[in-house]
């Protein structure tokens, strides 16, 4: 059974900073890309950025620029660092593996739980 558990989350004032990481356990062969996506109150979830296992990256126009995304292959995880924040990033950000490689044959996709980011003005 794969798990992915995130931390990072809290409250900051606008302009500031938040690292979320978010670390996939279990019997894991290899996993395509990591990512993030959010979900403010009453809207969509939406992607927010995302990284393959070559390091290819992908970012939200609304986040380039301010937010990066990393991972450590070795240790199953992914981070990502949220500079220059505003009150509209604020939202559940949940990690999302995809392309996930274990014993069984067949490569699925795993979902955090969630944390909690909430931008004060």
């Amino acid at each position: 059974q794969v798990q992915l558990v995130e931390s990072g989350g809290g409250l900051v004032q606008a302009g500031g900073s938040l690292r979320l990481s978010c670390a996939a356990s279990g019997r894991i062969f290899s996993i395509t890309a990591m990512g993030w996506y959010r979900q403010a109150l009453g809207k969509q979830r939406e992607l927010v950025a995302v990284i393959t296992s070559g390091g290819t990256t992908t970012y939200a126009d609304s986040v380039k620029g301010r937010f990066t995304i990393s991972r450590d292959n070795a240790k199953n995880t992914v981070y990502l660092q949220m500079n220059s924040l505003k009150p509209e990033d604020t939202a559940v950000y949940y990690c999302n593996a995809f392309g996930v490689v274990t014993t069984t044959p067949i490569p699925r996709d795993y979902w955090g739980q969630g944390t909690q980011v909430t931008v004060s003005s």
